[in-house]
């Protein structure tokens, strides 16, 4: 059988940098091919090239797609061929319907006036086809991140797809709806769409995978046949990043202290649905040297508990007490959150954690300029060492602390938000989901930056959707639904058998 998809001897250079270094790849009829790698391996790169994004003539090396070579100037040519690609920042207009946004400059007309009777109707059988029920005329707004997705295939199947490209699609889901998209992705298998997908959550490639491809720094180690066996998460592992990690979660005794942060009958109403509580009458603590965990599906109102406390950044009428070592505090803007000692790291870095078009120096500085400056004025030269200290303190892989941060691979983003907060000497770090969209060696540090934090006497709050995470770095992991605490475990307790357990029971902890 002929591949469907080749990819001979591509390299890609950025300012004399180079991206990709004699890259191979092919992808066979009705195949899921995976692509893996660190963070800068060149995984987003190559797809560029592939989909158009890098037109013929940036890049050397040869593209072949259903026999031919091609040569794409631009997207539209290769979704003329049928190649979609799905970004992990999904390309959707909030404010539009789920039908605009799937017929968006490909809508059926009649006398050459869009159609609307028809786009609705092909909309409708769209979504059926990929098992979405909501109406076509629902805003995207008002649908979950999962749905969203769900939506981006819909308008890749209207454009007749031959090869779908899914750069990690189950980045922002919970495990239901990660689930229903691995299979979609099979039924499209049985359909003989080829698809290539990205993704840093191992035990989903294992799963699904026909083949996958290892890329590291730039080039092609070699590609794993999943037909021969089950491909031990290990020995994928090892090839990305060329070294065996005894385990995925550095070891740590813990030393816990008193507590230092409580919040007391803690509601939020939310913001679009008034009168209706998105987190009611919670109460959590947090002691010196501990990691708590916060478990829960998708809309379980973790980050929205989170937020709410980090100088009521989301939500209204709120209620309740907070406590830093047991006397009240005012956390009603987060400028006073932080000169309380709290800091929150966004699940949503590009949007809300970083300012992608300023340089590293500048990021890591923002949220503590009083730090860096002298009665009032900006010191250059104190910023400037502060930064490159925490550049070489967390290891961050730039060219300097004047690289653009959004030119970072993304754990190097996301290890220059969590210096940003670092520098501001807080005693409780709020973590939401800090390892999204991060490959498992960059994870690793994450975790080992974590438990440093731990062992000076911070204490961390993690909230992530990884179950394994939680339970290979919380002290304590307390489980969240529909606003409220549902179960809560010891570290030497806790399973995931049981955390969603706790879920389905929905027994709320008083």
């Amino acid at each position: 059988m002929n591949a469907i998809l080749e990819m001979r001897g591509i390299s890609k250079s950025f300012t004399g940098v180079k991206a990709l270094s004699d890259v191979n790849l092919s992808v066979m009829p009705a195949e899921i091919h995976a692509v893996v790698g660190e963070n800068g391996a060149g995984k987003s790169t190559l797809m560029k090239v592939l989909s158009g994004v890098y037109p013929h003539g940036s890049y050397d090396g040869q593209i072949l797609f259903e026999g031919e070579e091609r040569q794409f100037r631009t997207v539209n040519d290769s979704e003329a061929l049928g190649i979609i690609i799905i970004h992990q920042e999904l390309a959707l207009i909030p404010l539009m319907s789920i039908a605009e946004n799937i017929f968006l400059g490909n809508a059926p007309t009649r006398f050459g006036v869009i159609d609307r009777s028809a786009v609705f109707e092909q909309s409708r059988a769209l979504l059926d086809k990929v098992g979405l029920k909501d109406n076509p005329d629902t805003r995207i707004a008002d649908i979950g991140v999962g749905k969203q997705q769900l939506v981006e295939i819909a308008k890749a199947l209207s454009k007749k797809v031959r090869l779908l490209i899914l750069d990690e699609p189950t980045a922002s889901l919970n495990e239901a709806d990660s689930d229903a998209l691995l299979n979609l992705l099979m039924e499209f298998r049985r359909q003989g769409i080829s698809s290539i997908l990205i993704s840093h959550k191992l035990n989903e490639i294992s799963r699904v995978a026909d083949r996958i491809t290892v890329l590291r720094d730039g080039r092609t180690v070699g590609t794993i046949d999943c037909h021969e066996g089950p491909v031990p998460e290990d020995e994928i592992i090892r090839r990305m990043v060329d070294r065996d990690l005894e385990s995925r979660f550095p070891k740590r005794v813990p030393k816990i202290g008193e507590t230092i942060f409580e919040v007391r009958d803690w509601s939020v109403e939310d913001p679009l649905r008034p009168g209706r509580d998105a987190v009611h009458k919670l109460n959590f603590s947090v002691r010196a040297g501990e990691i708590v965990g916060i478990a829960g599906l998708m809309g379980a109102g973790r980050t929205e508990f989170a937020m709410s406390v980090f100088g009521r950044s989301w939500g209204r009428n709120i209620r309740g007490e907070v406590q830093m070592h047991g006397k009240p505090v005012d956390l009603t803007t987060v400028p006073r959150a932080i000169a309380a000692g709290l800091a929150y790291v966004t699940e949503d870095r590009k949007q809300l954690g970083l300012l992608l078009d300023e340089d590293i120096r500048k990021n890591i500085t923002l949220a503590h300029l009083n730090g860096v400056s002298n009665r009032g004025v900006l010191d250059d030269i104190a910023e400037l060492k502060t930064a490159e200290g925490y550049r070489q303190r967390m290891r961050i892989r730039s060219s300097s602390v004047y690289q653009d941060t959004g030119k970072l691979s993304g754990g190097n983003q996301q290890k220059v938000v969590l210096s940003k907060w670092l520098f501001a000497e807080p005693e409780v770090l709020i973590l939401d989901e800090p390892t999204r969209g991060i490959d498992v060696g960059a994870k690793y540090e994450i975790y080992s930056i974590i438990n440093d934090l731990a062992d000076s006497g911070k204490g961390v709050v993690m909230i992530s959707s990884e179950m394994p995470e939680l339970l290979g770095i919380c002290d304590r992991i307390m489980v969240m639904n529909e606003g409220q605490f549902v179960g809560a475990f010891q570290r030497e307790e806790a399973s995931q058998e049981k955390i969603m357990r706790a879920i389905m029971r929905k027994e709320i902890l008083q």
